[in-house]
């Protein structure tokens, strides 16, 4: 087992340059997992990397495989002892580019990445999961400590990062209002938001009263969506933005409206997703996946995330579970 199947591209462009091709399986080093990929899911980063944004500056070598989602089996623990066997179902993220990604049959990730899949998912939901659920996690209860009696702003509820976001706000007690379509209002009310806003309907400030968070993952590359999210804080409040690149003059528009302003980066931390792994099972958190696509379906996936509109999140199928 030396090659194996991945989606590849070597200059940044648009879909189209994303191709399968036969790559070398990544090598295990250290206290490493190897993991016989199931399913890897899709993220905006992903596209903003091939776009040659995001994470293509830290780019070494091509050609890049991209992906830090995945859900598989474990062909190679890091000891003899890890409780983490070959044979076990695992799920988690890895860091692309600093490793090879998930649109591959295998992937190498630290340990410390890892975490055993939820028995009651799927791996195609398993693989929704990890950096969206982390992203959520980081900015709504490690930054914003949600809690009750607070009144949370959550921009893009129905997306991926968004959903988890609307409900592990919800379940810290957060009063939480999510903008979103006419289409998601009932999903965003499933999923515990208090109040939904329609974005459609009109500026989302005029409807929205007087906040203490906002978690943005929309930023000012739509309709200016960070810039008026400050003026809905009230003084100190706190404003959490998620995409990269997407709001630059942030702290200075904060200082001026007199609030809190902070980015959020996530990192791959597998304690963390196993708590998120307890909620699911529970039942207290749903994983909600939009579309599931082969491998081979990698540019049509693309398109979908940067068409801006979809419901959860988007996951490829790489091999049988």
């Amino acid at each position: 087992m030396t090659m194996m199947r991945a989606v590849t591209f070597t200059e940044p462009g648009g879909p189209e340059v994303l191709g399968v091709d036969e790559v070398e399986v990544p090598t295990r080093v250290n206290a490493e997992f190897l993991i016989r990929v199931v399913a890897a899911g899709v993220n905006p980063i992903d596209a903003k990397t091939r776009a040659g944004r995001g994470a293509w500056p830290g780019v070494a070598s091509t050609p890049v495989v991209l992906g830090n989602d995945f859900s598989g089996v474990v062909v190679e623990a890091p000891y003899e002892a890890h409780p983490l066997q070959p044979g076990t179902e695992v799920y988690g993220m890895g860091m692309v580019p600093r490793m090879s990604g998930a649109y591959a049959e295998y992937v190498t990730v630290p340990a410390l990445s890892v975490a055993r899949k939820p028995p009651s998912i799927s791996h195609a939901e398993a693989a929704a999961v990890p950096l969206a659920a982390l992203t959520a996690w980081g900015m709504v209860v490690d930054t914003a400590k949600a809690h009750e009696g607070q009144r949370m702003l959550i921009h893009a509820g129905a997306g991926g990062v968004g959903h988890f976001a609307v409900q592990f706000a919800s379940y810290f007690g957060a009063h939480v209002i999510a903008t979103g379509s006419p289409r998601n209002a009932a999903f965003l009310q499933e999923l515990g938001a208090a109040e939904v806003v329609d974005y459609t309907a009109g500026p989302f400030e005029r409807a929205v009263g007087e906040v203490d968070v906002v978690i943005d993952l929309i930023g000012n590359v739509a309709d200016e969506t960070g810039s008026r999210s400050l003026t809905v804080l009230r003084p100190g409040g706190l404003y959490v933005n998620g995409p990269t690149g997407s709001f630059p003059t942030m702290a200075e528009e904060a200082q001026a409206a007199g609030v809190r302003a902070t980015g959020f980066r996530v990192s791959p931390d597998a304690a963390t997703l196993a708590i998120v792994s307890r909620l699911i099972e529970s039942r207290d958190v749903l994983v909600y996946v939009d579309r599931v696509l082969a491998l081979e379906e990698a540019a049509e996936a693309h398109r979908l995330i940067e068409a801006g509109h979809t419901r959860g999140k988007i996951v490829l199928t790489v091999a049988e579970g």
